[in-house]
């Protein structure tokens, strides 16, 4: 039990649940901290064989804390690189967690949010959930989600939603990957997860590992290499003139100018 999150284990599945339905579970250094060592310890306990990450409240994940983004504005180089370093690890650990992870979406899944739904394994959504790779907006990259996003969706869808920015629904989000089930109810949507629990559950914890594994090692990213460029492009980026004015404009509550004025 963290702070910002909760975790129960029952019958052989772990609940890792988010905690901030004030503020839309966004998270900060320390929500980063505590999912990471949730997953880590997840990870190693053996009567742990599925993790199911949720949030509470109205959405699922809304992004980065606006106080976070707040101190973020302040940083050096140096110092976002060790931020962004942060969120990199917390996405690595879910994604290379020995264990399926299943990702249970509802209302907003936004920046960061998309994310962390890219990092887990099998997602499953309600039709009413929306969807926006957001950070162009704000005059910054979605850099370090990128490597799970393009993973999940391909450069292509990967490019567009990047690019504009615009706001997607859940069954967008299943025709283009990054979901894999869509229902209409909260009802039909634990049943949903319930099932794919009990059918995972039913394989060899060794080998859904190893095939964990060999799915990683055969899709060509090296995750090391990838991690240094994204934090480095995201780091640059928060402290550019234009990013400075699109994160203190959100901050500001106005709109950016972006021609510099």
């Amino acid at each position: 039990m963290g702070e910002f999150i909760r975790t129960t284990i029952a019958s052989n599945v772990a609940r890792v649940v988010l905690t901030r339905p004030d503020l839309h579970n966004a998270f900060n250094e320390i929500v980063i901290a505590e999912i990471t060592e949730a997953f880590r310890q997840m990870s190693a306990d053996p009567s742990v064989r599925v993790i199911v990450l949720a949030g509470e409240g109205k959405s699922f994940c809304a992004g980065a804390d606006v106080n976070w983004m707040r101190r973020m504005v302040g940083y050096s180089v140096e110092e976002n690189v060790a931020d962004a370093n942060l969120l990199a690890n917390m996405l690595r650990t879910i994604r290379e967690c020995p264990k399926p992870v299943l990702a249970r979406i509802h209302g907003a899944a936004l920046g960061g949010g998309v994310g962390l739904t890219a990092a887990c394994d099998i997602a499953v959504a309600l039709s009413s959930a929306v969807f926006s790779l957001s950070e162009v907006k704000l005059g910054i990259i979605p850099a370090v989600i990128s490597p799970f996003v393009i993973e999940k969706i391909g450069m292509s869808h990967a490019r567009r939603y990047g690019l504009t920015a615009e706001r997607f629904d859940a069954n967008e989000a299943k025709r283009i990957g990054l979901v894999h089930e869509v229902v209409d109810t909260v009802e039909a949507m634990d049943t949903a997860i319930a099932r794919l629990c009990e059918t995972l559950i039913a394989n060899g914890p060794e080998a859904l590992a190893a095939c964990k594994r060999v799915l990683s090692d055969v899709g060509g990213v090296g995750w090391d290499e990838v991690q240094a460029l994204t934090t480095k492009r995201i780091a640059e980026r928060r402290v550019s003139p234009e990013g400075q004015e699109g994160l203190k404009s959100f901050l500001e509550k106005r709109a950016p100018r972006w021609d510099g004025a």
